[in-house]
């Protein structure tokens, strides 16, 4: 399947890219363009497909067996949907304290997966100066060799200890809050091990979930990314955090079970 250009007006902007964002689907795609396009320049939107669910589920088993693999499965399809309702106002007042602007951004290329070859002939084509990363599948060595110019992606945790996904929900649950925030970081071929740029430490409330982290972590992150981002486009080098805190273990994870979820939520408060 080839590289699909949106037909939202969008053929009246810029089609000389500096800034491209390579995203998943979800409105926090969505928060990152309008955060770029208002605090930076046009940027161009390249989504790819959701994985299957499928593919997903058998890699999923093969890596941590049946009984997790089902326990995940049963948290993001019946409890997230609910957490998200419960969280909806608290998701606003975020949204409205940071200025993130989840206003629906017509994407300007579809394409299948973001390690197909159409991808790397759209990328080729448009001559990024900096790519940004939302919410993509893990990038091959072969579509991330193909770029020649930085690639930055806002992780959802402090790496390395919370590397994956839901790394300020992760924190809270070993009981680190100290530990709750956010680090935009360059990709490399591993999971979240690219070298750090910058790092952001952020506070919850009680009112906040699994399901409001994702923009407490945007709201932290967002202008260190524009940081990064703005340094690429001046020429300027970008240089790895100075980082004090003392040497912890890298570890990756993954979705919480519904019943590991309702166990810390019930035990120690963390939702």
């Amino acid at each position: 399947m080839t590289a699909k250009k949106s037909v939202s007006g969008n053929e009246q902007r810029d089609i000389s890219p500096r800034v491209v964002l390579l995203a998943g689907p979800g409105d926090t795609t969505d928060i990152v363009a309008n955060w770029l396009d208002e605090h930076i320049s046009h940027v161009t939107v390249v989504t790819e497909e959701p994985q299957s669910r499928v593919q997903l589920t058998r890699r999923r088993i093969k890596r941590i067996g049946w009984v997790r693999t089902l326990g995940q499965v049963i948290f993001v399809a019946i409890a997230m949907p609910i957490l998200r309702i419960r969280g909806r106002l608290r998701k606003n007042q975020i949204l409205s304290e940071w200025s993130l602007n989840n206003t629906a951004r017509p994407r300007d290329f579809r394409v299948d997966s973001v390690n197909s070859p159409e991808t790397i002939e759209l990328l080729a084509r448009l001559e990024p100066r900096v790519v940004v990363i939302n919410g993509t599948r893990i990038i091959s060595s072969r579509v991330l060799d193909s770029i020649s110019c930085p690639i930055i992606n806002t992780h959802a945790g402090l790496t390395p200890r919370y590397r994956g996904v839901h790394g300020g929900y992760w924190a809270l649950a070993e009981g680190h809050p100290e530990d709750v925030g956010t680090t935009v970081h360059l990709v490399d071929s591993g999971i979240d091990t690219g070298q750090v740029l910058a790092k952001a430490r952020f506070d919850t409330s009680p009112a906040d979930s699994i399901a409001t982290y994702p923009y407490l972590h945007l709201a932290a992150g967002l202008p260190l990314l524009s940081d990064s981002v703005r340094a690429v486009l001046d020429g300027q080098q970008l240089t790895p955090a100075a980082d004090n805190s003392p040497s912890v273990e890298s570890r990756l994870f993954t979705h919480p079970t519904l019943w590991g979820y309702l166990r810390l939520w019930a035990t120690r408060g963390v939702q």
